[in-house]
């Protein structure tokens, strides 16, 4: 009985997964950095700048934490972990962004 129970619980978690529709790649709609939205337009992928964020942060937080010698250092810490995460997030979106 335990056998069958097991069966029918796994037979129960796999019919699901077979009637998924496919994904939108396969429809024809997204092919790599550009898509075709519900109106037709073309739309172009774009960078978000969230690796540059965290490099540039870390990057500006240690320099900040080497340049600022006095004290605690958490004043220089911060304030070049915040002016690095700017500059690498910028960074980041302006770099490769090209869609045709």
């Amino acid at each position: 009985m335990r056998k069958v129970a097991l069966a029918l619980a796994a037979a129960s978690m796999t019919l699901p997964v077979a009637f998924v529709p496919a994904p939108a790649s396969a429809q024809g709609y997204y092919q790599g950095k550009t898509w075709r939205d519900s109106q037709g337009r073309t739309r172009c992928r774009r960078r978000n700048g969230t690796t540059g964020l965290l490099v540039g942060g870390a990057a500006g937080a240690l320099a900040g934490r080497a340049i600022d010698s006095r004290g605690s250092r958490t004043t220089g810490t911060l304030l070049g972990a915040a002016a690095g995460a700017l500059i690498g997030r910028e960074i980041d979106k302006s770099r490769g962004f090209r869609c045709r």
